[in-house]
């Protein structure tokens, strides 16, 4: 028997509060703007958002039942559900919360010494060969970020990992490791790219957007265990966040959108940073750097639905690093389209998301 919204926001139905972790960058808007626009009230939720500074601060919460549900790397439900993070246990994706979003930042030295592409790059290492050692940083081993580098990498006849370190640092700490010479770039969402170059520590001379258009980043990912035996809950925030996601695509409400994330609970960036991916341009000077269709994208091109073809780009990615002789079963499981199509019958119209959010940057203004 088909259930209407109203049967579903029965006080008996949402049974406690919901915990959701989130990282500081820009793609965590939906998240924001849908607590902040009263998003999750609106569909008889009461959310609790906790901010973390690492993947593996909210991969352990996870572990330990802390979080129902978390925006991650959409790698990450992957990486947990075929055995190669430290703890495994099963989990789903019923929605994607961004596009593309990335960008790769090497230090204003290494620009200055005339390295502006990944050729260069090879050219300046066999140069220093036996003398200097580069050092990139990812936030994530085998996430989107990490292929996204190894790509450019590539491009200049480079082998990852061996020629060039790749290590794992958090967003925050990026930043300053390459002000500190402790790193020769890296591969981060924003505003971390944008505040290096902000700052004239750093120059941003690839994105994703060009490196890999249109790809899956941001994914909102629970336990398998909590969209089965909580699915009501579980839908009606995916509605939510879909309401949220079309409000942050919307060009005239960025500016306020970045003014929220720039608070010390969410991205806690300077407010011009944020705005660069989110309002643009992201480099005036196009350093290589062009956003094709725009940095972040949260709701168009059906950026919200965790397809197959989506699912088949990260985990090819994967092959090609782990060179499995045999696909690892449940690989095409994570991704559930069938919630998201579910989900997606619950946006409620009875107040368009346009006015809704016209009205609620009146507030926040």
């Amino acid at each position: 028997m088909k259930r209407n919204v109203s049967e579903w926001l029965k006080p008996a139905t949402i049974s406690k509060t919901l915990r959701i972790g989130f990282l500081p960058l820009n793609d965590c808007a939906p998240l924001v703007v849908a607590r902040e626009f009263g998003l999750f009230k609106k569909y008889g939720l009461d959310v609790e958002l906790r901010r973390r500074l690492s993947w593996r601060d909210i991969h352990q919460q996870f572990a330990y039942n802390e979080l129902e549900a978390a925006h991650v790397e959409a790698a990450l439900p992957f990486l947990i559900n075929v055995g190669l993070t430290s703890d495994i246990f099963p989990t789903v994706t019923g929605m994607l919360l961004s596009l593309q979003g990335n960008a790769i930042t090497i230090s204003r030295e290494l620009w200055d010494s005339g390295v502006h592409d990944p050729v260069g790059l090879s050219e300046r290492l066999h140069k220093n060969w036996g003398h200097k050692t580069f050092t990139f940083a990812v936030d994530l081993p085998f996430s989107a970020e990490y292929f996204l580098l190894c790509e450019w990498l590539k491009q200049g006849g480079l082998i990852p990992s061996s020629q060039v370190r790749i290590i794992k640092a958090s967003p925050v700490e990026m930043y300053p490791m390459l002000k500190l010479g402790y790193l020769d770039g890296y591969c981060a969402g924003e505003p971390w790219n944008s505040v290096a170059v902000q700052a004239g520590v750093g120059v941003c001379v690839a994105t994703s957007a060009t490196l890999a258009p249109l790809h899956a980043d941001k994914a909102l990912v629970v336990r398998q265990e909590f969209a089965e035996r909580r699915s009501d809950e579980h839908e009606l925030l995916i509605a939510a966040l879909i309401e949220a996601c079309e409000i942050c695509d919307k060009p005239g409400h960025r500016k306020e959108i970045a003014k929220l994330l720039s608070r010390r609970e969410y991205v806690d960036a300077p407010v011009e940073a944020i705005k660069r991916a989110l309002v643009g341009p992201l480099d005036p000077k196009e350093n290589g750097s062009r956003s094709l269709h725009g940095m972040n994208i949260f709701h168009g091109y059906h950026a919200n639905s965790p397809t197959l073809a989506r699912s088949r780009w990260l985990t090819g990615q994967m092959h090609r690093y782990f060179r499995w002789r045999k696909r690892p079963l449940g690989l095409d499981n994570v991704f559930k389209p069938d919630i998201f199509k579910r989900a997606k019958k619950l946006v409620r119209a009875n107040i368009p998301a346009e006015e809704d959010a016209e009205s609620r940057l009146a507030v926040n203004a």
